[in-house]
């Protein structure tokens, strides 16, 4: 599982012209899931992804996490994490996992940080053709691959 973790003042999701997603100080996640991907690797990583501390404190620094900061997040499917550009100039998309593994894995994941934050979260609409629009914070982009456990 990958993925692209973006601290941002605003972000929103539109499909088809229609916003469905919308927050404000929060994270931007999106999420790429391949087949070997498993419950573990979801525990994992949205515990990892809400007590990221990337926030800043009082003092500028960024010691707080999307959990104290009471902020909000939108994950949003990306197949197109696991690209591979080794070979040629089309990328192979053949790690990616088929929406019959990766959705339910995908809605597994919107559980996990429902759960471990305590609300809501935005989504994406799966496979649709989505346009996302961030402000991004920081810049503060953060990747994590769970089978690197970085």
């Amino acid at each position: 599982m990958r993925a692209v973790i973006q601290r941002v003042s605003r972000a929103s999701v539109t499909v088809e012209g229609k916003e469905i997603s919308k927050i404000n100080t929060g994270l931007l996640v999106l999420l790429g899931i391949e087949d070997l991907d498993t419950q573990e690797d979801i525990n994992w990583l949205a515990k990892k992804i809400i007590n990221l501390r990337i926030f800043n404190d009082v003092d500028g620094v960024m010691n707080n996490s999307l959990l104290q900061e009471k902020g909000d997040a939108i994950v949003v499917s990306q197949f197109t994490l696991h690209a591979g550009t080794k070979k040629g100039n089309r990328p192979s998309y053949i790690k990616a996992s088929k929406p019959e593994v990766a959705i339910p894995l995908y809605e597994s994941f919107i559980s996990e940080i429902e759960s471990q934050l305590g609300k809501k979260v935005g989504t994406g609409i799966f496979g649709a053709d989505m346009k996302v629009d961030l402000r991004n914070d920081g810049p503060v982009t953060i990747c994590i691959d769970t089978k690197n456990k970085e």
